[in-house]
């Protein structure tokens, strides 16, 4: 399952995602496109309608995409810019370029714009950023992305700012200049400066755990009032000035989070798109249930949006387990499964499910190459799958197998199809569906007692070390880490720092794609899908748009039509 199914504050459903060269993505009636720029105008207020009860609006926390709703409330070092049809890029954001690299990628540089505030009209400075990164290392703090926490020159003994020390490897020798030395090369800072951790906070500000409910906002909105389990209403922050903000269009005049709705009552909701609901659309993706009944509903389908890929739906093989230590037992996993039953069970058509995975790096992410070492058709070969298994010592087949799956958003019917066509195989496995809590602990804990499950993935920036090294690297396994399958390969360690300390990003994605053939090779885990996300919104609902990467709706962009 993806880590942001009870992690990410921007959507409590898995499928990232992770997930992700970048083309436009699809409307699931492309003959009856959602409202374009022109169509939009200035003002009105719109509605977010979301299944969390909290929206988490302190940047040290969340772990919300560049894109959504973090984005609206507060600025980072950069951004992303996303277009119908054209590639995500890193632009600058409250800094006036992406980051100037020095001593090979150790050290990265930014100077602030001039004319950024906040919303009571007090200047940014780069304290500020600094501040705000330190912050994120406090412990009542935590719980945030935190890439920066492993990448920062004397990072790991620090405890943030409150007991009077600041980190030395960020410096500010001036308001408008701010430097990170960095404990190694690391080409994709300009993408690191781009998450929550690095909005500004005032020095002094935000010492308490109720600044997601009243933070000092830098973009175009700030919070007006927060009711738990309720709404959030967010108005516009009169200081924000458009002319420095290319990543943010800034339309509605106000902007209400309907927290706590149930995820199929709000498909209800946009479906009969009554009243104020014409002016909403969906945080959770829709479910199976609700895109079937949309399918007969012309109206609804011309407002139903779909990414054309995702994040990478896959089986995990826990390779440190016994019966699956052989590479040639799980190269059999390969072509036993079935990944056309795997799209239906998904979202009950390979069309609204997305496309068949045979790769690790997901579409949208540079460096990615289109190859298949496995190659079988979408039902599988259950043949090969046997005749690997007999090569291996295993002409009975293997198993049982523990085969572990989260109990939500639709894990247990996957899992069943991926038990059904493993069986064929003579693969025996007993399922086991647990909570979100068991779910974790299992599979990122230390023990690792389990030998296989379900997941997906999709980055949180568009680089392939959000598909490589969370789920491959030695380091990420146990302790809370995402690497699953247990999988160590020296080379591939050597090629993930490698890749990482490439600050040229042609270069990198060279060194990643060989990592992702060398990885494949090993067989640690078997790519279903790069699952496609599925969005809702109500007919004056404009500029709803979803690029390349990542597979959701691009929110700073959203407006109400004319």
């Amino acid at each position: 399952m993806d880590r942001r199914t009870f992690l990410r504050s921007v959507t409590a459903a898995a499928a990232l995602t992770g997930t992700g060269g970048l083309l436009a993505a699809c409307n699931a009636n492309p003959a009856a496109p959602a409202p374009n720029s022109a169509d939009v105008a200035k003002g009105g207020t719109l509605y977010i309608l979301s299944d969390l009860s909290v929206q988490q609006l302190d940047p040290a926390k969340s772990q919300n995409l560049a894109i959504t709703v973090l984005g609206l409330v507060h600025r980072r070092l950069t951004s992303w810019k996303i277009e119908e049809g054209k590639p995500a890029t890193v632009v600058p954001d409250l800094a006036t370029d992406t980051g100037r690299p020095s001593d090979g990628g150790k050290t990265w540089t930014f100077t602030l714009k001039d004319n950024v505030k906040y919303a009571d009209g007090t200047p940014i400075v780069a304290a500020d950023i600094k501040y705000g990164i330190e912050r994120s290392f406090a412990a009542a703090f935590t719980g945030g992305l935190a890439y920066h926490k492993k990448l920062l020159a004397g990072a790991d003994a620090y405890k943030g700012p409150f007991e009077g020390s600041e980190l030395a490897s960020i410096e500010v020798p001036d308001p408008k200049t701010i430097v990170f030395r960095l404990t190694q090369p690391y080409g994709d800072w300009t993408w690191i400066a781009s998450t929550p951790p690095f909005a500004p906070v005032p020095k002094g500000k935000g010492t308490d755990a109720s600044y997601t409910e009243k933070p000092i906002a830098s973009g175009p909105y700030q919070v007006t009032s927060y009711a738990k389990g309720v709404e959030v209403k967010l108005s516009r922050n009169t200081f924000w000035d458009k002319g420095t903000d290319e990543a943010r269009a800034g339309l509605p005049d106000d902007i209400v989070i309907q927290l706590g709705q149930q995820t199929d009552i709000i498909s209800q909701r946009l479906i009969a798109d009554a009243g104020n609901d014409k002016f909403a659309f969906s945080v959770p993706f829709v479910a199976p249930a609700q895109l079937a009944q949309i399918q007969g509903n012309q109206p609804a389908k011309q407002r139903l949006v779909t990414s054309k890929s995702g994040a990478l739906a896959y089986v995990t093989l826990n390779t440190r387990r016994p019966a699956l230590a052989d590479p040639k037992v799980r190269q059999a996993f390969q072509y036993a499964v079935d990944k056309a039953s795997y799209q239906i069970a998904s979202a009950g058509s390979a069309e609204l499910a997305g496309g068949i995975a045979t790769t690790l790096i997901t579409e949208g992410i540079a460096g990615r190459e289109v190859y298949d070492l496995y190659p079988a058709p979408p039902g599988g070969d259950v043949e090969k799958a046997k005749q690997l298994l007999r090569e291996a010592g295993h002409a009975d087949g293997i198993g049982p197998l523990d085969f572990v799956v989260y109990n939500s958003n639709n894990y247990q019917k996957k899992g069943e199809a991926v038990q059904a066509a493993l069986l064929r195989a003579g693969i025996k496995t007993e399922l086991r569906v647990v909570d979100s809590e068991a779910w974790e602990a299992l599979v990122t804990g230390n023990e690792g007692t389990y030998d296989l499950t379900v997941s997906s993935w999709q980055p949180d920036f568009p680089s392939a070390t959000g598909n490589i090294q969370p789920l491959f690297d030695t380091k990420e396994i146990g302790n809370g880490g995402y690497n699953t399958a247990r999988y160590s390969n020296p080379e591939v360690d050597k090629l993930i720092t490698q890749a990482q300390s490439t600050v040229d990003p042609v270069e990198a994605g060279k060194i990643w794609a060989k990592a992702d053939r060398l990885i494949m090779q090993d067989s640690p885990v078997v790519p279903l899908i790069y699952t496609r996300n599925s969005f809702l919104h109500g007919s004056k609902i404009g500029n709803f748009v979803i690029g390349g990467f990542p597979a959701y709706p691009n929110f700073l962009q959203v407006g109400l039509t004319k």
